[in-house]
């Protein structure tokens, strides 16, 4: 299985919205997906219109050792797209796991626990923070994905981002590596976006995924209805963008067979 983190310590740049469009145009194309929502907010969850009481166990569970992925997992509206839901407890999760062993291993060692061919990628949706959910995120990961709002402030939180990034390696998991970064809430009209694109061009050039996903009054509202917003509205331009984001992330994965 392939583990990819969707992280970004700044909130509000549409991560949750990534990583649900990403998983379910990787699932419309055959691959059997998991979503791991791990943010207290429960945002992918809400989004994916999983309610509170089809959460009887959650990543929360997951990371306490109470519960398994497969266990905890529930099937969404997407064909061949499982979410690991996010409950609120897990708000809690980063000060209970202080005293727990392998604090930051307790999601590899669970995913290191799901059966050879059950999913074929996992997506985690990160909190917006650099805290413990997001360590185990990322020592679970093999690749990471960045969504990247286009304003000045992203700039600065990219950096710590990356520093984290060197930090988990060197200390943790040497094979992390940085899949893309993904410009989202592009505003044309706006002087200010298409300068902060082409300075992350710039600065990390291929990296950057050609593809950027503009501001679209239908991406915020089909969490709302409990929707991806590529079956909410397929045509709108946010749709029709995470279509071709989704085409350039396959590109740069691994194949399947290679993952398993």
């Amino acid at each position: 299985m392939i583990h990819v983190a969707v992280a970004n310590q700044k909130g509000g740049v549409g991560k949750t919205t990534t990583a649900i469009n990403l998983a379910t145009a990787l699932a419309a194309t055959g691959w059997k997906v998991l979503l791991a929502d791990l943010d207290p907010q429960g945002n992918a969850s809400t989004g994916l219109g999983v309610s509170h009481a089809a959460r009887e166990r959650s990543s929360y569970d997951v990371l306490m050792g109470e519960a398994s992925i497969v266990d905890a997992a529930v099937p969404t509206r997407v064909p061949r797209l499982d979410l690991l839901p996010a409950v609120q407890d897990l708000s809690g999760a980063e000060v209970e796991m202080v005293g727990l062993d392998r604090r930051t291993h307790r999601l590899a060692d669970a995913f290191a626990q799901v059966p050879p061919g059950r999913w074929d990628i996992c997506l985690m949706d990160c909190p917006p923070s650099l805290g413990l959910l997001t360590v185990n995120s990322l020592i679970a990961a093999r690749h990471l994905l960045v969504p990247l709002q286009c304003e000045f402030f992203a700039l600065e939180g990219l950096s710590q981002l990356l520093q984290t990034v060197e930090r988990i390696r060197t200390r943790f998991n040497p094979d992390l590596s940085i899949l893309g970064i993904a410009l989202t809430m592009f505003d044309r009209r706006n002087s200010l976006s298409k300068q902060v694109a082409e300075d992350v061009r710039a600065c990390l050039g291929p990296t950057v995924f050609e593809t950027v996903v503009p501001r679209n009054v239908r991406l915020s509202e089909a969490p709302s209805h409990g929707l991806p917003a590529l079956i909410y509205d397929l045509r709108c331009s946010g749709s029709e963008a995470y279509v071709r984001l989704a085409r350039e992330l396959m590109a740069r994965l691994p194949q399947r067979a290679e993952a398993a």
